[in-house]
């Protein structure tokens, strides 16, 4: 493939895409173990589902200043465009190298897990994990190869299906004779506490981030002032509607004791229905799962260094764009690195570290909203937050108790992440202020 030239990327993409984007890259491992940690803390079958409609809830919530932003500033990278545009090229950059890097170690994990669960299956026993991990990635990235359409088309796909195959697995569970009785404690007991609640309510939080995949294509998406609203909400209110019945399923055929004790809760509440066979059938879940969230990540993040590049005015040449509209020079550097992370096994000290930065990251966006409100407030938003601040407010209440307990449980990782976030932000930034000084 040829540079266009004119560094652009293809605006192709539809609404159908963006709920894909939003779906395949928000349901994966997570939603396969938590029920089991929720379960520990909050033995309660009513309260669990409430907690998990709770998080479906707050993922809403918080999404709504991501996605003003999205439609005030339909520009590609997600919260690096919001960042720079509310608090400046520092800011800016710093959210966008953390959120990839964050990103590129999460596609090492994905790989490295995917790998695992091929030879689970008895396939490819005779090549290295270390080499299928580092693989995929780059057979994720020959897709995008083939233009921003064909990677679309993939993910729209990919999604489809991963929605279908969770839906029938929950169909089947519920279709199946009811489990052991369900005892319901009629007060608190000594676990069911708020710390607990506190606790299942963070799980269950983690389990839906990727909620906001759609934003990273807001130059790419038809009408995004309008489509990346539509895509956002549609894919949330989806997603908590198979996570609900994931755990509505669970229940019915498993006691909440058992599921607390559980490490993998639907693979054990498959095994009541499908017996031997639930291994494979959970295994085989799993790697379509990783599959389609790998694919919408390896497609996202590229483009966060596309958007660095492109307000550096071109460095790196990280802005070159193939003439079906993907953004190949960032994929490169993306997939490269993130196979290399996955056959060697860095990635472990990435996440750890990139956790705190990760959270900081939504602290940053639910503040940029309430500052674009001051600085621009002729603006103009196609999609407004509604009861403005009150939803931001929230939010970054939510989002900095995270953040908090992050670096409350573990603060040398947390500093650690910080520190070296500085030491990679500033030397980046002043080159690049020194490049555009010079031209």
């Amino acid at each position: 493939m040829q540079s266009t030239g004119t560094h652009s990327l293809r605006r192709v993409l539809g609404l159908a895409f963006g709920i894909a984007v939003v779906v395949g890259g928000t349901i994966g491992q997570g939603i396969l173990r938590t029920p089991g940690l929720v379960a520990q803390g909050v033995p309660d079958p009513a309260v669990m589902l409430l907690l998990w409609v709770l998080g479906g809830v707050l993922a809403l919530i918080d999404a709504m200043s991501t996605v003003e932003l999205a439609a005030s500033i339909p520009l590609v990278g997600g919260p690096y465009a919001f960042a720079r545009r509310a608090f400046g090229p520092v800011t800016g950059l710093a959210v966008g190298v953390t959120d990839w890097l964050g990103n590129v170690a999460a596609i090492a994990y994905l790989a490295v897990v995917f790998a695992e669960y091929v030879h689970r299956l008895g396939l490819l026993t005779a090549i290295p994990l270390a080499l299928i991990a580092a693989a995929m990635p780059v057979l994720s990235a020959a897709i995008q190869w083939f233009g921003t359409r064909v990677a679309g088309r993939s993910q729209e796909i990919g999604s489809a299906v991963k929605a279908v195959v969770f839906l029938g697995l929950i169909a089947a569970m519920l279709l199946a004779p009811r489990g052991a009785p369900v005892v319901t404690p009629g007060i608190l007991s000594p676990t069911f506490s708020i710390l607990a609640v506190i606790v299942a309510i963070r799980a269950i939080y983690g389990t839906y981030a990727g909620w906001n995949g759609a934003v990273y294509f807001s130059e790419e998406v038809n009408d995004p002032g309008h489509s990346v609203a539509r895509a956002t909400f549609s894919g949330i209110v989806l997603i908590t509607v198979i996570y609900t019945l994931i755990v509505v399923a669970c229940l019915h055929v498993l006691p909440v004791a058992v599921m607390a004790k559980s490490n993998l809760v639907l693979a054990d509440a498959a095994g009541v229905v499908f017996g031997p066979l639930a291994d494979t059938l959970i295994t085989v879940i799993s790697l379509i799962a990783l599959a389609t969230t790998q694919n919408a990540v390896v497609m996202m993040f590229p483009r966060v260094l596309y958007a660095i590049g492109r307000d550096a005015g071109g460095v790196l040449g990280l802005t070159r764009v193939t003439a079906n509209g993907t953004p190949w020079t960032a994929l490169v550097v993306t997939v490269v690195l993130s196979a290399v992370l996955a056959s060697i096994g860095v990635y472990d000290i990435l996440l750890a570290l990139s956790a705190s930065l990760v959270a900081a990251v939504s602290v940053v966006i639910n503040l940029a909203v309430i500052r674009m409100r001051r600085s621009e407030p002729a603006l103009a938003r196609p999609w407004r937050m509604p009861l403005f601040p009150l939803p931001a407010l929230l939010a970054l209440g939510v989002n900095a108790a995270l953040l908090a307990a992050f670096i409350y449980e573990d603060p040398v990782t947390a500093g650690l992440g910080f520190a070296g976030l500085g030491m990679l932000v500033v030397p980046i930034y002043l080159a690049i202020r020194r490049r555009a000084q010079a031209a």
